[in-house]
Parts: C-alpha cells; structure tokens; sequence
C-alpha cells in the first residue's frame, strides 16, 4: 500500500525532530523546513499529499504560506500544529484551506490520530479549540475585509491587540493613554467590519502581522 507522503514546517528543530519519529514508521517524510518561504519552495517542488505546518514561522506566517500553496497545490491538504488555542487562529487556517488543526501539547496519539484522519479527507480539530465541527464559524470562506483606509497608528494598535495586549499595555507600549487605544480599536473594527478581538486577531494573521 502507498505510504502517505508528509512535508513538515516547523522553526523548532525539536519539534520537526519529534514529528519525524512520531510519523516516520507510517509515512514518508519528504522534507523539513524553518520558515514560510522555505515551505512554499519545497510544497511546490515536492507535491506532498500533506503538509504539517505551524501558524508562527520567519519570513512568511503558515497562513499566507498556506494561502499561497493552496492556490498552486489545490489538492494538498493542511494540518496545523501550534501552541495558538484561540478561535481566531483556528477560523484563519481554515479560511485558507486546512482540514486539521492541532495544540503542540496535544499526546502523540493524537497526532497520529489527526494525520490519519485529514490524510482521509476528515476534518480533525483538537477538542476543546473548536469540537468536531466548524458550526461556531459562520464567516468561513467570506473575503477578507479592505484595509487600506487604516492608518499607521491603526495598524500599530491592531497588531498589538492581536497579540494579546490589553489596552493599557498596548497604550504604555505606543506612549499613548487606554482611552486613546480604545477609541481606535472601535474605528478599526468599523473600518473593516469586524465585531470583536477575536476577529480582529484573525484578520491579523490573515495579514501577516502575527
């Protein structure tokens, strides 16, 4: 029987390392890569059946990545593995094409268990991050917003708040008050329809920011 074929993405040596044990006997391993450019290159050049890829890499975030690869490799198929557990990372790999989606705690089981299933053509999603289902996800396949009318101040707060800061820190990290934050946070989200920090953290990722 022929041997899946994987392409794993990952810029942790220790983690492409656990990957290759864990998945070696069962699959074939035709590379490793560091960082998003890197994938792109080595996806098209090798055709793997998938590619396991995190959401934060150099160079190129796995979700642009992703959204390149998709677009050359329609049939490839995604499964992310990261420490992300927000719904907003999970909505944003799946915008993109990804069928699996994974915590980096999760045991190696259910790894194996993960790849077995999106090798199949099912959708894994680790328990807890999004159940078995994309039903809380009502907006999957909408395109993304314009946001060419944000300003650079705008687009420095937005990258702040989707990486978790709070107005207050986000403010003492700009030299600017809460106040000042949270009246632009309001013109972000009017500015590209969005209702919550959440969506604006997706529409981050999506941009390459995070």
């Amino acid at each position: 029987m022929k041997r899946g074929r994987i392409l794993l993405a990952d810029d942790h040596a220790l983690i492409l390392e656990g990957f290759r044990t864990i998945l070696g006997p069962h699959y074939d391993i035709v590379g490793t890569v560091t960082d998003g450019i890197s994938l792109v290159d080595v996806a098209l050049e090798s055709k793997p059946d998938l590619i396991i890829l995190d959401v934060t890499m150099p160079l190129l975030n796995g979700i642009k990545a992703a959204g390149q690869i998709r677009k050359k490799l329609p049939g490839v198929k995604f499964l992310f593995v990261t420490m992300h557990s927000s719904p907003a990372y999970l909505q944003a790999a799946f915008k993109v094409g990804a069928t699996g989606f994974v915590l980096k705690s999760s045991a190696r089981e259910e790894i194996l268990d993960a790849v077995e299933k999106v090798m199949k053509g099912r959708v894994y999603i680790t328990p807890g991050v999004g159940g078995e289902s994309l039903e809380q996800f009502p907006d999957l396949g909408k395109p993304a917003v314009n946001a060419k009318s944000l300003t650079a101040r705008e687009w420095e707060i937005l990258q702040l708040v989707a990486q978790g800061h709070s107005n207050k820190e986000t403010g003492y990290l700009l030299q600017i008050s809460a106040k000042t934050v949270a009246f632009h946070r309001e013109n972000i989200k009017n500015k590209l329809g969005l209702r919550s920090t959440a969506e604006l953290t997706q529409y981050a990722i999506q941009e390459g920011l995070i």
